[in-house]
């Protein structure tokens, strides 16, 4: 009889953050992120909420390895507290890991084993293999997963945005989903925003009328933006440095 594969999440469903997904088989534990999520501001003295890694620590010996979908605190801010009780490689686009490893490295978390993937590579730990889509997102770096396993395919597609045009000229990868899609066993897609009609607007939308703004200011301008919104950030420098 043939072995069946468990997917086990500890966070992130019907949520926005903590996310953390666990694909057991034959023993074997794969984790996709390692998120917080932050409380409400009406929860004193609780500064994050992390999943609980009980189902992993049980089992720490059998977890291959831990694979990081891209760098924001809800995919990656839960990862000193899990690897400070296990050992595992872990695997993400270098922007991702290094952001990680900033993480760690305050945490005081060292021997950690980072093994960096370039969105299109592929990895193999035990029984799986994992291959790296690119997905445009509001950090860049971001992957989704097709992740091959012996009793057939499972497609991930991490947080995405469908842009056209994005910033860095590279669009998320549908046609990569699609193709892996047609036989694949299951889809878990990111549903943030589901719930409301139309399409995102482009990140160079946003560029053009940033644009409008500067080219009309008479003097200085306040801008407020995440701190890991790479493309955004850099369309402002650019546009402070052309406007003066």
């Amino acid at each position: 009889m043939e072995k069946p594969i468990k997917i086990i999440p500890l966070g992130g469903l019907g949520e926005i953050g903590k996310n953390c997904l666990v694909l057991e088989y034959d023993q074997q534990l794969l984790v996709i992120d390692a998120g917080i999520i932050f409380p409400e501001e009406s929860v004193y003295g609780v500064d994050l909420v992390a999943p609980d890694f009980t189902y992993i620590l049980e089992r720490k010996d059998q977890v291959v390895g831990v694979v990081l979908t891209h760098g924001h605190e809800d995919h990656i801010g839960a990862l000193p507290i899990l690897l400070d009780r296990i050992r595992a490689p872990v695997y993400g686009t270098p922007l991702t890991l290094g952001l990680a490893r900033h993480k760690l490295e305050d945490a005081g978390i060292k021997n950690f084993r980072f093994f960096p993937v370039e969105p299109g590579g592929t990895l193999h730990t035990g029984p799986f293999s994992v291959r790296f889509v690119h997905v445009c997102h509001s950090i860049p770096d971001g992957v989704g997963l097709i992740l091959e396993t012996p009793v057939g395919t499972l497609v991930h597609t991490g947080d995405f945005k469908i842009d056209q045009t994005p910033v860095d000229a590279i669009p998320t990868q549908l046609e990569l989903f699609a193709l892996y899609g047609k036989d694949a066993l299951l889809l878990l897609s990111d549903s943030t925003n589901v719930d409301k009609e139309g399409y995102s607007i482009s990140e160079k939308e946003v560029g053009e009328k940033l644009e409008v703004i500067f080219f009309k200011a008479q003097g200085r301008i306040f801008v407020a933006t995440f701190a890991s919104h790479i493309h955004r950030i850099q369309q402002i420098l650019y546009l402070s440095r052309r406007f003066g």
